[in-house]
């Protein structure tokens, strides 16, 4: 009774390998912006041997931050490891409590519409390159008068902004792909059942 159950494995691990990647990505972004948090606070607490802080480190870990989240989100909403209650769904028939978790990826799957979209704009407020008919097909908007750079290291803002967009273009991507398995779930009758 599921709508090709068979196609619907194959992309799961499919995009169950992206998003693997994907979230090792995030790690080694965490993970060398912890390494440069370290290496930085211990330079200034040297500073009086000839050491100092890292020149631009709050700028890194902000934008590091940002694509590591972006890149953890399709890992965990592949693996249904988002927060929910579940004190009352747990007492609940298998196919309500199915038709409930197709419910909340429905949702979800338009949360992340809705964010891509939005990234989707910003990108287009700090990406500084395309003709006006390239960026008007793309719905990105008129070019900024000026590419927007950091601070200090006057990294361009398009940059992690672009990172970033990769995660959450394939976070809708994982997002519709959820939906179609908790449909089937909720067809048989509970989840994990197809």
């Amino acid at each position: 009774m599921a709508i090709a159950p068979e196609m619907q494995h194959k992309a799961g691990r499919k995009l169950e390998a992206i998003a693997r990647w994907l979230a090792y990505f995030g790690g080694l972004t965490l993970v060398s912006i912890a390494v440069l948090t370290v290496v930085s606070i211990t330079g200034r607490k040297l500073s009086g041997f000839g050491f100092g802080p890292i020149k631009g480190d709050f700028e890194l870990v902000e934008a590091g931050c940002a694509i590591a989240v972006f890149s953890f989100l399709p890992w965990c909403q592949i693996k249904r490891g988002h927060v929910t209650v579940d004190i009352f769904i747990a007492r609940l028939p298998l196919r309500i409590q199915a038709a409930l978790g197709f419910l909340g990826d429905t949702l979800l799957t338009l949360v992340s519409a809705i964010i891509l979209w939005r990234f989707w704009l910003g990108f287009g407020e700090k990406f500084p390159y395309g003709t006006d008919t390239f960026r008007t097909v793309l719905g990105m908007g008129s070019k900024p008068f000026f590419p927007e750079t950091t601070y200090e290291l006057e990294l361009p803002v398009w940059i992690p902004y672009g990172l970033s967009l990769i995660g959450a273009i394939f976070f809708l991507i994982v997002c519709v792909y959820t939906m179609w398995r908790s449909l089937n779930w909720t067809l048989n009758g509970q989840e994990g059942s197809v």
